[in-house]
């Protein structure tokens, strides 16, 4: 895989996809800079490891839904590197019920988190990298964004609105030479998908064409092809990375 830029940012990146998706980019040579929220010694290993390997990795501890934390981060990985190359929004919560139950503050928890922090990395990317006229970003969404999905009105509505607005700035960084384009995995194996039962694992199972779930590093290669040069023509487009499950 090609890459011209030389680091990135991965949101959320301590643990699960986001840390695949780390370990990955960092192994293609580029430096990346691993954020979390809560898990610093989770971020600490995933850098340990980066380094272990070979690769150039550094920390940076923020919430994504704290917009001027957002906007410091970005300022602070090009003020170390002199550029932000690519940026990977991957960091998102779930918080999950129907939605006859559904308050308010359920909703927009989610949407904050999800979308409006996507919004803001996007947008803040998008300065950073207009002074090069370069730079790619993939936004991690979902397929509930694509196909709804009961109890998740909310995590549906975030990730449909990312596969949207992802759509809308490469619509208006194109001519700067930066290209925006979305990831939406399936079902995956994480740690989240490791705690249900086999009965619920195997009624997942049934409905994906090619009857298992996705690996991470699945979802990582897909988020590294859309940010290298492999891709240069390619954006404001959605990759899915489910098994068939979704092929609309």
């Amino acid at each position: 895989m090609k890459f011209s830029g030389k680091n990135v940012l991965v949101t959320g990146s301590s643990r699960g996809i986001g840390a695949e998706i780390a370990k990955t980019l960092a192994g293609y040579g580029l430096k990346v800079w691993i954020n979390y929220r809560s898990g610093a010694a989770e971020a600490d290993a995933i850098k340990d490891a980066i380094e272990a390997n070979g690769g150039s990795a550094a920390v940076i501890g923020f919430d994504v839904s704290d917009e001027d934390a957002f906007v410091d981060a970005i300022k602070t990985i090009v003020d170390s590197d002199g550029e932000l190359s690519y940026l990977v929004n991957n960091a998102g919560i779930t918080n999950d019920k129907l939605a006859l139950r559904m308050k308010n503050e359920d909703f927009m928890s989610v949407i904050n988190a999800n979308l409006t922090s996507c919004f803001v990395g996007c947008r803040e990317a998008m300065k950073a990298m207009r002074k090069k006229k370069f730079g790619a970003v993939v936004n991690i969404a979902s397929i509930v964004g694509e196909t709804g999905n009961a109890g998740q009105t909310n995590y549906s509505a975030s990730k449909g609105g990312v596969i949207a607005m992802t759509k809308s700035f490469a619509l208006e960084s194109a001519t700067s030479g930066i290209r925006y384009n979305t990831v939406t995995p399936g079902f995956i194996a994480t740690e989240m998908t490791e705690v249900l039962s086999e009965d619920i694992k195997n009624s997942f199972t049934s409905k994906i064409p090619m009857g298992r779930f996705g690996n991470p590093s699945e979802v990582a290669e897909a988020t590294a092809f859309l940010l290298s040069d492999h891709s240069s023509y390619i954006t404001g487009e959605t990759l899915k990375v489910n098994g068939g499950m979704n092929m609309a």
